[in-house]
């Protein structure tokens, strides 16, 4: 079963073959996802790497967690589940009903 990794401290200029090169030393590579900034597109520096099997995975976390790529010490482990996000709290158009916000 395809195990899911985190790998954050990326520099902007990694490129996802260089990391796939990299983790093809664990084991086999499924999918590589970058992530970028929605509204300029420029990396965030982080990603994910699927790893085909779970001793990949598990080689891959020993073998490069801190290890340096392009001058930075990668953090590498297992992905967490994504959290579900909810609608309220955000930067909505509401008006707050406490008074320290009111106009005197």
């Amino acid at each position: 079963m395809a195990t899911k990794l985190y790998v954050g401290n990326l520099s902007y200029s990694t490129t996802e073959d260089q990391v796939r090169t990299l983790f093809t030393q664990a084991g086999e590579v499924g999918e590589i996802n970058f992530i970028t900034d929605r509204d300029t597109g420029r990396a965030k520096g982080f990603g994910f790497v699927q790893m085909v099997t779970e001793a990949g995975a598990q080689d891959a976390i020993k073998r490069f967690n801190g290890f340096t790529l392009d001058n930075r010490a990668l953090t590498v482990n297992e992905a967490r589940p994504r959290e579900e996000r909810s609608n309220s709290g955000g930067f909505g158009g509401g008006r707050r009903n406490d008074s320290s916000f009111r106009r005197r």
